[in-house]
C-alpha cells in the first residue's frame, strides 16, 4: 500500500465496510422466505433499479482490467462489445422480455422446459452452472485479485479470498434483493470512479479531458479503428466486419438475452414496462462505457506504460495518475464492479442449481420454500469456494477478456439458436433443441482444432448457422404433419408493442451508434 495515502486507505476501506453493512442489513430484513423473494426480489424492482443492476452486474474486472488490457493491445475496436451490446439491449427489451414475463419464469432453463422438455432444461442447467463457476466467477475473481496485487501489493490468493468474502456478505444471505439494491449504490460509485480515472490520466497528458483525447488520436490513430483490417495482429479476435454482421451478434444476444444473471434483473421488475425502460437506460450507459474501460488502456499504451502484460494497464493508470484522496475512490469503484458482478453470478448460479437441477432431478418438487432457499444459499457458497480454488490457474493468460469471450462462445451459438427458434418458429421440436444442446459444444471444439486460424467470432457465427440447420432438419422430421409443435409459443397481437419513452430511446441509441461507426470506421 506504499502508493496509498492514509486518506485513500480510509476511503477504500470505509466504502467496503459501508457496503458490507448495507448488504448484511438487507440480508437480515424479513421477506426472503420464498423463492420469489430470494431469487426474484419479490418482483418489486423499478426501472432505475433494473437498469442500474444490469450495468453493475455486467461491468466487472472483465471490463476494467480485461477490456483496458485489450484496449492497450488493440484499441477502440474492443469497444464493439460495449457498443453492439447497446443495440442488443434494445432488441432484447422489445422482443425477448415480453415472452419471458408472459411465461412467468424464474430461470432460463425453466423456459426451455416450458417450450421443449425436461431433457433440454436439465442439459442447459448443467452447462450454465459449469460455465458460471469455471469461466465467469473464476475469471472475475482472478482479474480482481490481479488488480489488488498490482495496486496494493497483496498476494493474489489473499485478494481472491478477500473478494469472495466481500461478495458473499450480501449475495449468499440476502438473495437478489440484496444484490440489486447494493448494485444501485455500486453502479454510481463505479461510474464516477471510472470516469475520474479516465479524466485524470487524459488531463495529465494535455491539460484537459478533450485535449487528452485529441492527443491519443493524434499519437495512436490506429487505436481508434473500429473495424480491423486482416493485416492487424488482433484480427483473429476481432475479425473486421464480422463484429457488425457476424458472430458478435451471437455473443451479445446470448449474454443480454439468454444469460440468467442478466435476465434475472428484468424478471424481478414490477412490470414489463419497468423492465423495458430499465433495459433502455442500460443501453445508453453501455454507449458511454468505452470512455471508462477502453480509454485508460489506450492512454497507457501512448504514454509507454512499464507493464509486464496488457491486463496490468488499468492498475498502472490508477497507481500513476489518480491523485491522493481519489485513488481510494477509484479503486473502490473497481472493487464495486467486481463485487456486483460476483454477487450476480453467485445468485444466478444458486438459482439455476436449486430450481433446475436440485428441485426436479432430486425429486424435491414438494420441498418447502424455506428449504429451497436454504439449498440456494449452500449452492452459492460452494460455487464461490470452487471459483476461489480454480482462479489462480488463470495466471498464465495474456488477455483474460478474450479468454472469457472465446470459452463462453462454445455454448452461446446453440443457446441462441434454440431460444430464437423456440420463440419464433412454431415447428421447432424438443428433439431438435435437445440435439443442438448436446452437439453445440463438440461442434465448437471441433472447429477450434480443425480450423485453428478461423477467428473465434467467425467460428461462433458458423456454429450458430450449423445449429440452425440442425434445428430445422430435425424439427421438420418430427413435425412434418403438423403446423406447430404441441408446446409452441403463440404470440398474440400487440405482445411486442412498446410505449413512447421506449421508442424514443431506441431510436436515439441506434442513431448514436450509427454516428460512432460512421466516424471511426
Amino acid at each position: 500500500m506504499d502508493q496509498f495515502s492514509n486518506t485513500d486507505i480510509f476511503v477504500f476501506f470505509g466504502y467496503l465496510l459501508i457496503m458490507i453493512g448495507i448488504g448484511i442489513g438487507l440480508s437480515l430484513k424479513k421477506g426472503d422466505g420464498t423463492t420469489q423473494d430470494y431469487f426474484l426480489a419479490s418482483k418489486s424492482l423499478p426501472w432505475w433499479a433494473v437498469g442500474g443492476s444490469l450495468i453493475a452486474s455486467n461491468i466487472s474486472a472483465e471490463q476494467f482490467i480485461g477490456m483496458s488490457g485489450s484496449g492497450y493491445v488493440v484499441g477502440m475496436a474492443i469497444a464493439s462489445y460495449e457498443l453492439m451490446a447497446a443495440i442488443t439491449l434494445v432488441l432484447v427489451a422489445k422482443y425477448f422480455l415480453p415472452i419471458f414475463l408472459k411465461q412467468g419464469i424464474y430461470t432460463m432453463p425453466q423456459f426451455l422446459e416450458q417450450r421443449f422438455d425436461s431433457r433440454v432444461r436439465s442439459g442447459m442447467a448443467v452447462f450454465w452452472v459449469l460455465l458460471f463457476v469455471f469461466v465467469n466467477i473464476t475469471s472475475v475473481l482472478y482479474l480482481g485479485a490481479l488488480a489488488i496485487e498490482t495496486i496494493l501489493g497483496v498476494s493474489l490468493i489473499y485478494g481472491i479470498v478477500g473478494l469472495a468474502l466481500y461478495a458473499a456478505s450480501f449475495s449468499i444471505f440476502g438473495g437478489l434483493k440484496a444484490v440489486v439494491w447494493t448494485d444501485v449504490i455500486q453502479v454510481i460509485v463505479l461510474f464516477f470512479g471510472g470516469l475520474l480515472a479516465s479524466y485524470l490520466v487524459l488531463t495529465a497528458m494535455e491539460g484537459s479531458f478533450m485535449g487528452g483525447l485529441s492527443a491519443l488520436y493524434e499519437k495512436a490513430p490506429e487505436k481508434f479503428d473500429m473495424i480491423l483490417d486482416k493485416s492487424h495482429p488482433e484480427y483473429k479476435n476481432l475479425p473486421g466486419i464480422s463484429v457488425l454482421i457476424g458472430g458478435m451478434w451471437i455473443a451479445n444476444i446470448y449474454y443480454w438475452g439468454n444469460n440468467q444473471y442478466i435476465i434475472q434483473r428484468a424478471l424481478g421488475a414490477k412490470s414489463l414496462q419497468e423492465a423495458q425502460r430499465g433495459t433502455i437506460f442500460a443501453a445508453f450507459v453501455k454507449i458511454l462505457l468505452p470512455l471508462i474501460v477502453v480509454i485508460p488502456g489506450i492512454a497507457a499504451f501512448v504514454i509507454g506504460a512499464d507493464i509486464a502484460k496488457p491486463d496490468q494497464a488499468y492498475p498502472w493508470v490508477l497507481n500513476n495518475y489518480v491523485t491522493t484522496g481519489f485513488k481510494g475512490l477509484t479503486f473502490a469503484a473497481l472493487i464495486a464492479a467486481i463485487g456486483s458482478s460476483l454477487s450476480s453470478m453467485i445468485n444466478s448460479t444458486s438459482t439455476i442449481f436449486t430450481l433446475d437441477i436440485y428441485k426436479p432431478l432430486f425429486k424435491q418438487n414438494n420441498a418447502s420454500e424455506s428449504h429451497l432457499v436454504k439449498v440456494g444459499k449452500i449452492a452459492a457458497a460452494i460455487a464461490l469456494l470452487v471459483g476461489c480454488m480454480v482462479a489462480p490457474a488463470l495466471g498464465a493468460l495474456d488477455q483474460a477478456f478474450q479468454y472469457i469471450q472465446e470459452y463462453t462462445g462454445f455454448i452461446s451459438p446453440g443457446v441462441v439458436a434454440i431460444f430464437l427458434f423456440g420463440f419464433f418458429w412454431k415447428k421447432t421440436s424438443a428433439n431438435a433443441a435437445f440435439w443442438v444442446v448436446i452437439l453445440s459444444i463438440p461442434l465448437s471444439i471441433a472447429m477450434k482444432f480443425g480450423l485453428p486460424n478461423l477467428p473465434f467470432i467467425d467460428r461462433m457465427g458458423i456454429t450458430f448457422l450449423l445449429c440452425c440447420a440442425l434445428l430445422v432438419v430435425i424439427s421438420m422430421m418430427d413435425n412434418k404433419d403438423v403446423d406447430a409443435d404441441p408446446k409452441a409459443i403463440h404470440l398474440e397481437k400487440g405482445l411486442f408493442a412498446t410505449d413512447m419513452v421506449f421508442n424514443i430511446g431506441a431510436i436515439a441509441v441506434a442513431g448514436i451508434l450509427a454516428v460512432i461507426y460512421a466516424v471511426f470506421w
